[in-house]
């Protein structure tokens, strides 16, 4: 099993969860995902199976869309509706007025501190591990964007959220800031992805599906060529592709097809056989592709 699935989670399970129960009964034990959802969350889960999981950080790379419900009024110690709440509740009245203007803020390219409970790193350490046992977690801000956030709806306590986002942006993140701007406090009540680079929530199985088929869920596979559909490339010929395999440059001599070194600026180079699988990303070096990632 080679390729890409794209599953809808449910709620309650961590991502991690998922993938374990997709390697029982598919009994492929090459198995990942391309980025982390919380249990609370629902929504767009690629998973890569086989050679494919070779490609999870560059298919994680792309931005992110999702729905979000933000409670107004309470905020807690993890900046959603699964931790504890902090203070008491607080009156929203007024904030109609001020929920556009302050939304504004929140756009384009700003610095975000993730949350206290998230899978960041503090002195080699889970952010979450420390946060659990009430010790201090000091996290630095990071660059993220926002290339679109729309108000779906506000009534009453609960504002409903679509947001497109890059890699490393915290919805929870956005909940908690949005409550303190407004000066009520707010946690994020549910949240669903519904796109990931290319792929879209549409196009996924669910999970009770994905275990039904088992190992007929290879059928169902996204071929690795096709899971980067933005990506350029090229085809090489049989000795291109054994000196691709042993991880050599290739050359003008291994193409098939017009030599065109011209995407140099290019995150990665797919490099294909005659019958179209992906065989290498590469990327120019000079007048040379280097292969940087081999599937074989």
């Amino acid at each position: 099993m080679d390729g890409v699935i794209l599953l809808d989670k449910p709620r309650g399970l961590t991502s991690h969860d998922v993938v374990a129960r997709l390697r029982a009964v598919t009994g492929e034990r090459r198995v990942g995902h391309t980025g982390t959802l919380d249990p609370l969350a629902t929504g767009l889960l690629p998973l890569v199976f086989g050679r494919a999981t070779r490609l999870a950080s560059l298919l994680a790379a792309g931005d992110k869309t999702y729905e979000a419900t933000i409670t107004l009024g309470q905020s807690t110690d993890t900046d959603d509706s699964d931790g504890r709440p902090i203070g008491e509740t607080k009156d929203t009245t007024g904030v109609a007025g001020r929920l556009h203007e302050i939304l504004q803020a929140f756009q384009g390219t700003f610095e975000q501190t993730p949350p206290r409970h998230s899978a960041k790193k503090v002195a080699g350490r889970p952010a979450y591990a420390l946060a659990r046992q009430d010790r201090p977690v000091a996290l630095k801000p990071v660059s993220v964007t926002v290339q679109a956030l729309d108000l779906i709806e506000h009534a009453g306590r609960e504002v409903r959220l679509r947001v497109r986002v890059s890699p490393g942006f915290y919805v929870r993140a956005l909940a908690r800031d949005l409550g303190a701007r407004l000066g009520c406090g707010a946690h994020l009540s549910a949240l669903r992805r519904t796109a990931t680079g290319s792929f879209g929530v549409e196009d996924a199985l669910g999970l009770d599906e994905a275990i039904r088929l088992g190992p007929a869920l290879a059928a169902r596979l996204i071929a690795p060529a096709a899971a980067l559909p933005a990506l350029p490339a090229v085809v090489v010929t049989a000795p291109g592709l054994e000196r691709v395999r042993h991880g050599n440059p290739v050359g003008p001599a291994h193409l098939a097809g017009a030599w065109a070194p011209h995407d140099a600026s290019a995150s990665a180079i797919k490099i294909l056989t005659g019958d179209g699988r992906l065989a290498a990303l590469g990327r120019w070096r000079g007048p040379l592709l280097h292969p940087v990632v081999v599937l074989g």
